[in-house]
């Protein structure tokens, strides 16, 4: 008995260790690369750059089958919204992303007691200056987007599963969001900070 124990004991600790076989998840299209974006409470630039990848994937593969976005398509005009929308989220948030990478080159104001540092300022501040201006072809992409989701033909066509991204498609048609102007706001700061800090001498500081 104890010897059938032991070997039922061993069975059991091979069917528990022994490899399992899973099924490895494909990323092919719009809809999975979408998934892998993700946003932490703290963004590191790693993490906004990865991002931006996923996003920027995103943007260039195929959309999935309509049974598979995880929405209600019902017929063709909703597939022909849906996919508006989406690529019209997809540039919002290559924005979002493009201002936090921004930001995290971003120098506010040129200090008399940066001076001795102001290379370094500089080289950062044009790296924030490109996510900016990076952000304005993204808008102009999003605003194009949420033009075609917003023709006479979709004026009584809401998809409900997307309700944050139709509030949005909304906020751009009336002039409520409006990335443009506080892209442009940025540049404008970021390129007077580097004027300020390229007209310090060795007698600032």
């Amino acid at each position: 008995m104890k010897k059938l124990l032991t070997a039922f004991s061993v069975l059991l600790l091979l069917t528990f260790t022994a490899p399992q076989k899973s099924s490895a998840y494909m990323v092919k299209y719009k809809e999975d690369y979408y998934r892998l974006f993700h946003v932490h409470y703290q963004q590191y630039p790693d993490d906004v750059m990865e991002n931006i990848y996923w996003l920027e994937q995103a943007v260039k593969a195929d959309f999935c089958n309509p049974l598979y976005t995880g929405v209600k398509i019902e017929n063709e005009t909703d597939w022909e919204k849906y996919r508006y929308l989406f690529m019209m989220h997809i540039n919002l948030k290559l924005i979002e992303q493009h201002l936090r990478l921004g930001r995290t080159y971003d120098h506010q104001t040129a200090h008399f007691y940066d001076a001795p540092w102001k290379d370094l300022y500089v080289e950062n501040l044009k790296k924030a200056l490109s996510c900016y201006e990076a952000g304005l072809y993204y808008w102009r992409e999003a605003k194009l987007w949420a033009e075609k989701g917003s023709v006479r033909r979709f004026y009584f066509l809401t998809i409900t599963d997307l309700q944050n991204w139709e509030d949005e498609r909304s906020r751009i048609e009336d002039g409520k969001l409006d990335y443009e102007k506080i892209l442009n706001r940025e540049i404008k700061r970021v390129k007077k900070v580097i004027d300020d800090f390229t007209a310090m001498t060795d007698k600032t500081y």
